[in-house]
């Protein structure tokens, strides 16, 4: 009888890229090492290509879902879950802010001494295929709204367009759960080896191991931000709360998906007091709409990179990527590695990411995929509270 092997999932394919890349970076000569640098152009050139289309077929299709059950509790709870997705990037950015410089210094100056030398030591491509978006990120978005809006308003002339956006949705995913995440262990792997062979890899392991943890102290801290809110509202014990919560929070840990522990996460927050028909219209929501985790998680990281690259920043900049970052990765929950994915055309179009800086967010990103999975959903039953003393005498 054969044993069956267990498969690797996309976080240990991502480690492992790492580890071989590193070590390919030392020994590949540089003809190899050339043609890896070729595969990471083209796929670079491809995700450039695919991200607006990404925007678009997450965004249209999720407004015209929502606009399906329009009416002053709808519009409440994406208010409320898109005031507790901002809110967690500003505090993630003002947190870093005052943390990362001190912790990040001796990244941030190894990182700037080998900046000039970079360029002339990372291996280059043999050949390049500009591959032109369709259309720009902006520009997505806005037609992304257009098209969901008109079919959240006026369904019973947009029924037609309404399955196209989800056909358009239904292509997105499979590009991305088919061609786009398969390769992208490859695309890791040949950026560490690049950046081993230009000598900056130092201080990104570095920063990796510093902000896991700093990100991982910030989600506790603002779930209990969150349920100390929502206690406002409901009158009860944030802590125990929470503690309810823990089935939840421990059920996306080992799922990964906000789609997958709705079940469980509907069923605590019934147990924590929330009417059944609240809490059956707000979970199954906030699961596409509330991003608090995984917005802190990327804002964080792209601080952190910024810092060691010493690439200039400030709230400002970082307000609007927030803002615009809480509207673009609506629904991409429902895609593994939809939130970060959806995020790259940001990344470089407002703080100026390079494709290795993206790369990097990607691998960041997944190696904290369960937690910031975690802190969405364990969010959302405190959305659920206050939606529930708003609407204490009304029905869902």
């Amino acid at each position: 009888m054969k044993t069956k092997l267990p498969r690797i999932g996309l976080l240990g394919r991502v480690v492992i890229a790492i580890a071989l890349g590193i070590g390919a970076g030392y020994i590949f000569p540089d003809w190899i090492a050339r043609i890896f640098a070729t595969v990471n152009t083209l796929f670079s050139s491809f995700l450039g290509f695919i991200i607006p289309l990404l925007i678009l077929g997450f965004v249209a299709p999720a407004i015209a879902d929502i606009g399906k059950r329009a009416g002053s509790m709808l519009l409440v709870t994406v208010l409320v879950a898109y005031a507790m997705t901002f809110c967690s990037g500003i505090i993630s950015y003002l947190t870093g802010a005052t943390v990362f410089p001190k912790i990040l210094a001796n990244a941030a100056n190894f990182g700037s001494q080998l900046a000039a030398d970079a360029p002339d030591l990372t291996p280059k491509p043999f050949f390049s295929i500009d591959i032109t978006p369709m259309m720009t990120v902006t520009t997505a978005l806005v037609f992304a709204f257009v098209l969901g809006f008109a079919c959240a308003i006026r369904p019973d002339t947009t029924a037609t367009l309404k399955r196209l956006l989800d056909d358009f949705r239904t292509v997105i995913q499979l590009m991305i759960e088919k061609v786009i995440v398969p390769l992208l262990p490859l695309y890791i792997f040949g950026i560490f080896m690049s950046m081993t062979a230009a000598g900056t890899v130092g201080p990104i392991l570095v920063t990796f191991i510093k902000i896991i943890a700093v990100i991982f102290v910030l989600h506790v801290g603002i779930l209990v931000l969150q349920y100390a809110i929502a206690s406002l509202f409901s009158g009860r014990n944030p802590f125990r709360c929470l503690w309810t919560m823990m089935p939840a929070y421990a059920t996306a840990l080992g799922t990964q998906s906000s789609a997958a522990t709705i079940p469980v996460t509907l069923e605590r927050t019934i147990k924590m007091g929330v009417r059944k028909d609240v809490a059956g219209f707000v979970i199954p929501l906030c699961a596409t709409i509330h991003m608090s985790g995984s917005t802190l998680k990327i804002v964080a990281c792209a601080l952190a990179l910024m810092i060691v690259h010493g690439m200039p920043y400030d709230i400002g900049m970082f307000a609007g990527f927030i803002a615009m970052l809480g509207i673009t990765i609506v629904a991409a929950p429902g895609v593994p590695g939809g939130a970060i994915m959806a995020s790259l055309g940001l990344l470089s179009s407002i703080l100026g990411f390079s494709d290795a800086d993206n790369a990097m967010m990607i691998a960041l990103y997944i190696a904290m995929d369960s937690f910031g999975t975690a802190c969405n959903i364990t969010g959302d039953g405190a959305i659920a509270q206050i939606i529930d003393r708003i609407f204490a005498n009304k029905k869902a």
